[in-house]
């Protein structure tokens, strides 16, 4: 009986908490600055974490060949060519 007491106050609570939360409003400024937050705190590693952790020298493998780090990209282009081959379509009877 404690148990299904438990489970019933506990699905009380979560309903009456989401009928809370749907009433809940915010202005658009503070949703606008949560995001920036977010996408800060996501990419921090990347803004501040490479600029640490970097060494002053650059990487050497084993064939004595540098490293690129990843944050340097080179422009990758593609040529896309197409070949139209003459071949004789079959006639379609009438």
């Amino acid at each position: 009986m404690k148990i299904w007491m438990v489970c019933f106050l506990a699905l009380f609570a979560i309903a009456e908490l989401f009928d809370w939360i749907k009433q809940f409003n915010l202005p658009l400024p503070i949703y606008i600055l949560g995001g920036a937050f977010l996408a800060i705190a996501s990419n921090y590693d990347k803004l501040v974490g490479s600029s640490l952790h970097a060494s002053p020298t650059p990487a050497v493998n084993a064939t004595n060949q540098p490293e690129l780090s990843p944050a340097v990209s080179q422009p990758v282009s593609f040529t896309i060519s197409r070949t139209v081959k003459d071949t004789p379509q079959p006639e379609i009877a009438e």
